[in-house]
């Protein structure tokens, strides 16, 4: 069995020393193939938070590691940074690849890059990234776990979250659904949750599901939610079987001063 770690929001800079130390305890019990890592790295783009950012993430001697920028990670007072070098500090320390990708085994983790550094906060996916994706997923081996890692959320549950969903999500799901992708993976919001694509209103024709992240390590918390993490667990079923997945939401507990797994879910997979 695979195990997949799902970070968001971390917003070095007002993180939590408590809470980070948690996280690396949960990664020693745990031991995740894969740590997924979906943007507001940093809480304003110095490239000190983005050296503490990726010293945590070298501390966690995890195989796989994939990160993407979120709208935090570009220069917001630095005005000519943002203008001719957006991403230049998340550059020196994550790697020029903005949108990554990993092709393992039983795993294809697909990296998009919904940040516009016109805009303030809200993301965008375009034409070019959702057929590129599309043709990503139609190439999955049967064993993979097919997943796409965005920013901004695909899907929102509450209408007051929809002037933060992803622009072109609606038709970025549908597409991915019929291509074979499993599940989106995001966060922006602070607000944790697991969306069944197909059973909403406008369903997608296909099982997949959008899986959101708190805020891993900020004291930024929102809606009453606590510092939490996504793990991800899956094995590639014996021919003919069922594909399903588990994801597990993990919260930051105070008094005990650990993660705790909260909410499990079980999640059927479409062939």
């Amino acid at each position: 069995m695979s195990v997949l770690l799902h970070l968001s929001d971390t917003h070095f800079g007002t993180e939590q020393a408590a809470v980070v130390e948690a996280a690396r305890k949960l990664v020693r019990d745990e031991q995740p193939l894969v740590v997924v890592l979906s943007g507001d790295i940093t809480q304003r783009a110095r490239s000190s938070q983005f050296a503490a950012a990726r010293a945590f993430c070298d501390s966690l001697e995890v195989p796989h590691l994939l990160t993407l920028p979120g709208n935090h990670d570009i220069p917001l007072y630095n005005p000519l940074a943002r203008a001719f070098s957006p991403y230049g500090a998340y550059s020196e320390a994550f790697g020029k690849e903005l949108e990554p990708e990993l092709d393992l085994p039983d795993l294809l983790v697909i990296g998009v890059n919904t940040t516009r550094p016109e805009r303030h906060k809200d993301g965008v996916v375009s034409q070019a990234q959702i057929q590129r994706v599309v043709r990503r997923l139609k190439q999955a081996r049967p064993g993979q776990l097919r997943v796409v890692v965005t920013h901004q959320p695909a899907c929102v549950m509450r209408p007051e979250d929809e002037k933060d969903r992803l622009h072109g999500g609606e038709e970025a799901v549908q597409a991915w659904a019929v291509a074979g992708g499993d599940l989106v993976l995001g966060g922006h919001i602070h607000l944790p949750y697991v969306s069944d694509l197909c059973a909403r209103a406008n369903g997608t024709p296909r099982a997949m599901y959008c899986v959101q992240a708190g805020t891993a390590f900020s004291h930024r918390v929102r809606h009453g939610t606590p510092n939490s993490l996504n793990l991800i667990r899956w094995e590639a079923p014996a021919a003919g079987a069922e594909r399903s997945c588990k994801v597990e939401r993990w919260d930051y507990d105070l008094v005990d001063d650990r993660f705790e797994l909260t909410r499990p879910y079980d999640l059927k997979l479409g062939a």
